[in-house]
Parts: structure tokens; C-alpha cells; sequence
């Protein structure tokens, strides 16, 4: 089978984007670029899979990693002492130990790769990809899952909700321009 030409180039700038983008996580200086760093590399490795046939697992990675870079980003503008993350810091803690485990790891992985007998295809394909994944995760249970989904996360938005009294308008005035923040408690973060 023939390769075209143009969608093995494409296949490669997505793959060198997904690589550049994940190192960036630990090259930038701050927590907001790492998140935003890491969101390209996912949306990269989603579309290789999409790429492969895999529509439903593409879809899936997309939809998760958008959605949870987001919320990352939404709480570090709420809740970190530097303003939406974006203030300097280092994003390395134990390199040592991580280098040793990271490894490890893949030379595990690589010597799996090599050494075990990959299984041949026995049977056709299912006519619906997607049903049969679904099927093969779930069972019968897509429905419970899916409420179980969104229960979770009106169970996240409503802690959060109740558990912070005051937010940034309340400290510091409806246009966020007062000289000082309004803090019941001092030492704050206010100006």
C-alpha cells in the first residue's frame, strides 16, 4: 500500500509539535504556559490518533484535554498567589529521581516492544468501531456513566462555589481598581 506523501509530512510536524510542546512544559517559566504548552502536545497526539481511524478516541482525547487544561487554567487564575500562574518558577522538583524512574520506564517499555510476539488479527473488523469500543468500556452502562460525568462535575463547580466567600471583585471593587484589597484577614496578596 502506497504512502502518500502529504499526509506522512503532516503525520511528522504533528509528531515534532507534540514532542517540541511537551518539552516546553518543562522549559517555560510558568504554570500557565506549561498548561497551554501541554494542551498543543495533547491536541497534536489527538490528531495523529485521528489521523489512524481512530475518530472516536481522537474525539475523546480532544474533548477531555481541552476541557481539563481549561479548568486547570480557570482555577489558577482563582486560586494561585501569583496572578493566573503566570509569575516565573521552576518546573523541575527531583530531577534526579525523575531521570532515573523516566528511564526505567522506557526501557521497559522499549524492551516489551521488541521482545513480545504482537497478536494477529483472528476475526474482521465490527461494522461500527465506535459501538464496539463503546460496548467493550461500558456495557450497558454508557448512560449511568455519562449522568455519573456530569453529576461530577456540578459536584466540582458547586464545592468551589460554596467553599470560596470572596473572589478578586469582592477584594479589590467591581473594575478590580481599588488601592488596596478589602481583606478581612491581613497579608493577603492584595496591592
Amino acid at each position: 500500500m502506497a504512502v502518500d506523501p502529504v499526509q506522512l509530512a503532516v503525520f511528522a510536524v504533528l509528531g515534532l509539535l507534540a514532542i517540541v510542546s511537551g518539552v516546553l512544559v518543562f522549559v517555560v517559566d510558568s504554570m500557565a504556559r506549561a498548561t497551554f504548552a501541554l494542551l498543543v502536545s495533547f491536541l497534536a497526539v489527538a490528531t495523529l490518533v485521528l489521523m489512524t481511524g481512530l475518530a472516536y478516541l481522537g474525539v475523546v482525547i480532544v474533548l477531555m484535554m481541552i476541557i481539563e487544561m481549561v479548568i486547570m487554567a480557570v482555577f489558577m487564575i482563582m486560586f494561585m498567589m501569583n496572578p493566573a500562574g503566570l509569575m516565573p518558577m521552576s518546573m523541575f522538583h527531583n530531577t534526579r529521581g525523575a531521570t532515573v524512574i523516566s528511564g526505567l520506564v522506557f526501557a521497559g517499555l522499549a524492551a516489551g516492544i521488541v521482545g513480545v510476539d504482537w497478536p494477529q488479527r483472528r476475526a474482521a473488523p465490527p461494522a461500527d468501531a465506535t459501538v464496539a469500543l463503546g460496548e467493550a468500556l461500558m456495557g450497558g452502562h454508557m448512560l449511568t456513566m455519562m449522568v455519573l460525568g456530569v453529576t461530577l462535575f456540578a459536584t466540582i463547580v458547586a464545592t468551589v462555589v460554596l467553599a470560596t466567600d470572596r473572589g478578586r471583585y469582592d477584594r479589590l471593587g467591581d473594575d478590580l481598581d481599588a488601592e488596596r484589597a478589602d481583606d478581612p484577614a491581613g497579608g493577603g496578596v492584595g496591592r
